[in-house]
């Protein structure tokens, strides 16, 4: 072979793998943010004939219609948007679009089984933990709030039970002690747009194996329900900690005082304990923020948002107000 040779020949094969990837139909289907990158990877590097998101609902006060991030992307890219209320129920059109492949990431209703079965190379779903862990739709959340010190994003095939597939491949990330929702939503969104376009030539050509998940090993993260959202000053200071930090970003932990809601979205532990004080009770104003008793000692509100009013640091909300020896509840 000449010089040179070996080079033109792995280029002609690049093109041709390039060729293949944009000859496969992807219908794709999800909803949230978190999605939107990997719906964009799939979009400059494969065929997207159709991308299928929850329904548009109305949102705030005023009644607005609102559409979805991803509706958004393939609008903006002239991709078709289906939007069916039933999945279970309006699945022909998509079926008819004759996809090689599905791919989900966060759609939002559970696939039925003449989706799972159609697609030449199957329903693929990128999902934000490490499988059989946090099998769900809140495994960010849940991650933080459980006090896990990593998590990840795996990529597996669909299966009719929730997150239950067989495993294709996986990477992990470390979450610090001091990292939020968001911080952590973003980091595992871009993660699994990158691990995914890694793996599908893999998917393609049938270069993989796949591992199924260990039943013995599974947790679930179930949606954020109001119930996880309200703190209850009993708990320890570090379950509090991560509650507040596993909703910072997503829709906030909160507390009532005075009758009206409280949000709490930054706070820190603290060393100090107190043992007349009731739990809930305002301890201290600090040069950082308010202290308030907890089962096992003091948790420290660095930044809060009184109903009807924006984000600001407690120390704002603690001026002109007399909290010493008021109770949160």
């Amino acid at each position: 072979m000449k010089r040179g040779e070996a080079k033109y020949i792995w280029h002609i094969m690049d093109i041709e793998n390039v060729e293949v990837e944009k000859k496969i139909k992807v219908v794709f289907m999800g909803t949230p943010l978190f999605s939107v990158p990997v719906l964009d990877k799939l979009i400059k590097n494969y065929n997207v004939v159709a991308v299928v998101t929850q329904p548009d609902k109305r949102i705030g006060r005023g009644g607005k219609i609102g559409i979805t991030p991803i509706k958004q992307l393939a609008s903006n890219n002239n991709i078709l948007v289906l939007q069916p209320e039933r999945i279970k129920e309006e699945y022909n059109e998509i079926i008819a679009l004759e996809p090689d492949i599905i791919i989900t990431c966060a759609y939002g209703q559970i696939i039925p089984k003449e989706l799972l079965d159609y697609p030449k190379y199957g329903c693929i779903n990128v999902h934000a933990s490490l499988l059989p862990k946090l099998r769900g739709g809140a495994p960010i959340q849940r991650a933080i709030m459980n006090g896990y010190d990593k998590t990840g994003i795996t990529i597996m095939y669909m299966a009719e039970k929730m997150d239950s597939g067989d495993i294709i491949k996986s990477s992990e990330v470390t979450i610090p002690s001091d990292m939020n929702y968001k911080t952590l939503h973003d980091k595992l969104s871009i993660l699994g747009s990158e691990l995914l376009i890694e793996v599908l030539p893999d998917i393609i050509s049938g270069n993989i194996n796949p591992i199924k998940q260990d039943e013995n090993e599974v947790t679930y993260g179930f949606n954020i329900s109001k119930e996880d959202e309200k703190i209850n000053f009993s708990n320890s200071k570090l379950n509090i900690y991560n509650q507040i930090r596993a909703l910072d970003g997503f829709s906030g932990a909160y507390c009532n005082f005075q009758g009206k809601r409280l949000k709490v979205w930054k706070s820190m532990i603290s060393d100090n304990h107190f043992s007349e004080q009731l739990d809930g009770e305002i301890t201290k104003i600090y040069k950082n923020g308010v202290g308030v008793k907890v089962s096992d000692g003091e948790i420290i509100l660095l930044e809060v948002q009184p109903e009807g009013k924006k984000r600001m640091d407690a120390l704002s909300f603690a001026n002109g107000v007399d909290l010493l020896g008021k109770v949160l509840e």
